[in-house]
């Protein structure tokens, strides 16, 4: 008998597991909605009743974070996700138009290749197999080799529950021979249709050069902007939460602070108060040389650990309670860590004159890193998050909220999802927060409805005048600087049977017994004319 080697050992095994997935895929292509519905059920069941044991080896094998926040992450994984996409068509007909006469069908794409980081084992492969499942496509995961034991434990809760539930052997596996050669192999092969990955930018990468069609996430560098009007005891609370959750290993988590000169002693005096440690020009130092390695990666011996455990390895004292470590900055480069991602309690720290100027950092920071993904603004100005949410380059704006919890949908509404799409803009091919209906395709299904002499008839396809909308004074101008954000000029209140119109255009109106013609006349003309004919 010849006995291979470990690389072919290892392809051979993606290729003996992506063979029996397609062979299960085409069963799972004939369940109904309702049998697929039951296995996903089954599944989100009973990887919330092992949550606890995944997410204790989790901690134990990876080293990183900790296991009572990983609870929560495998609970929202498996529950959490469940709730969201349960009521979902996937299957059949999805959606039907009798007026217009058209249909949709949903269309599984076939086998998936899931990549799996350590940062997130087992919660990532609970949710990949759910949004897969529910999209009829079984699912070959290739775990990270640092955490292959806790993903090989979730991956065997998840198959057997699928199985009990009706699901054809061979719906969800993993690679058992982990090596590159055995990763690649399941990413190149012609009957993977897609592959889903999370994990460190290279593995993206890798994942796009294989020429396979390709979701994934991104690296994240949210900066965390505290405007003026925040209440600031709140906002630092929520970003000390988010960066400390599961010791900052969500990408969506705030990398940066931005905060406004008028409000810096107040923001520093909560964040001290609140278990932050400023540190000095030498501890920055000291802690920079330690978050990068020298190939400008992220060094692994930071990632998920606590800010004692980090500056004690620095080398420099903190107290006991300290939460996260601040350096205050006034840079922004590729060389420079507190200006990247840090998946550890570590913030850098930006102060700014104003929000124009918070506004410029902001762009700057997304720039250097993390274009795509995830910003959050602390404030209680709305038109300071209209402004932020049509011109910032992120596809999650979070306001008041933990980004690392916000941004996968656990304290706000947006999808749950734990691979967070950063779009073209981040080199992604999805600015989803990722879910089954990224992962099926749609036939269209469209009844004739005119035929080919009415297309022809006179008239009907006159070219129609473009309306082109006057440009204004200044495209540049912000919206707030529009004159009705501004003060609000003084003037009596507006009642419930006023007929004046909108107090935005009170100032310097003069009304005498209806002689002097201002816009609040004529607003009240308008409505009286409108009152008669209404009669």
């Amino acid at each position: 008998m010849i006995e291979l080697d470990n690389d072919l050992q290892s392809r051979q095994n993606a290729r003996d597991l992506v063979r029996s997935a397609k062979k299960a895929q085409a069963i799972l292509a004939t369940f109904s909605q309702q049998q697929i519905d039951a296995i996903v059920k089954n599944v989100a069941q009973e990887a919330a009743h092992h949550a606890e044991a995944l997410a204790k080896m989790a901690s134990e094998e990876t080293g990183f974070g900790n296991w009572q926040d990983k609870v929560l992450k495998n609970r929202f994984a498996s529950l959490r996700v469940y709730d969201a996409i349960k009521d979902i068509k996937t299957v059949g007909i999805i959606h039907d138009d009798p007026v217009k006469k058209v249909m949709d069908v949903g269309v599984p794409l076939g086998v998936i290749c899931a990549l799996v980081p350590s940062t997130n084992p087992t919660s990532t492969v609970i949710y990949k197999t759910l949004i897969a499942l529910k999209a009829g496509n079984t699912i070959v995961f290739s775990p990270h080799p640092g955490a292959r034991q806790c993903s090989w434990k979730a991956v065997e809760i998840v198959k057997r529950a699928a199985e009990a539930a009706g699901a054809p052997v061979g719906c969800v596996s993993a690679i058992t021979e982990l090596t590159l050669e055995a990763t690649s192999e399941l990413m190149h092969s012609k009957d993977v249709s897609l592959i889903l990955a999370t994990g460190g930018e290279g593995m993206v990468r890798a994942a796009y050069a294989s020429g396979t069609p390709t979701i994934s996430g991104g690296p994240g560098n949210g900066p965390a902007f505290i405007e003026r009007s925040a209440n600031i005891h709140q906002a630092v609370k929520d970003i000390i939460t988010s960066k400390t959750f599961d010791n900052g290993v969500i990408c969506a988590s705030e990398q940066s602070i931005i905060v406004e000169r008028c409000i810096y002693d107040e923001v520093r005096r909560e964040l001290l108060a609140q278990g932050a440690h400023f540190m000095d020009e030498r501890e920055a130092e000291k802690m920079a040389a330690l978050l990068l390695r020298p190939n400008g990666t992220i060094n692994p011996k930071t990632v998920g650990k606590s800010a004692l455990y980090l500056s004690q390895l620095a080398g420099f004292c903190v107290s006991a309670d300290t939460r996260v470590l601040i350096a205050e900055q006034n840079t922004v480069s590729h060389n420079n860590p507190y200006s990247r991602e840090k998946l550890c309690p570590v913030l850098g720290l930006y102060v700014e004159e104003d929000w124009k100027a918070a506004c410029q950092r902001v762009m700057t920071l997304l720039t250097n890193e993390g274009l795509g993904h995830t910003l959050v603004i602390h404030t209680r100005n709305q038109d300071v998050i209209r402004q932020f949410s049509l011109e910032k380059p992120v596809h999650r704006i979070l306001i008041n909220t933990p980004a690392a919890l916000g941004g996968i949908g656990a304290t706000t509404n947006i999808t749950p999802a734990l691979t967070l799409g950063c779009g073209a803009v981040g080199g992604g091919s999805s600015s989803d927060n990722v879910g089954p209906m990224n992962l099926l395709n749609i036939r269209k299904v469209g009844y004739g409805v005119r035929s080919i002499d009415e297309l022809r008839a006179p008239g009907s396809h006159q070219p129609s005048q473009p309306t082109i909308a006057p440009p204004t004074d200044n495209p540049n101008r912000s919206i707030l600087d529009d004159a009705r954000f501004a003060e609000p000029a003084t003037a009596k209140p507006m009642l419930a049977d006023d007929t004046a119109g909108d107090n935005r255009f009170l100032a310097g109106a003069v009304v005498t017994n209806g002689e002097e013609i201002s816009e609040q006349n004529v607003e009240r003309v308008i409505r009286q004319a409108l009152a008669q004919l209404g009669k």
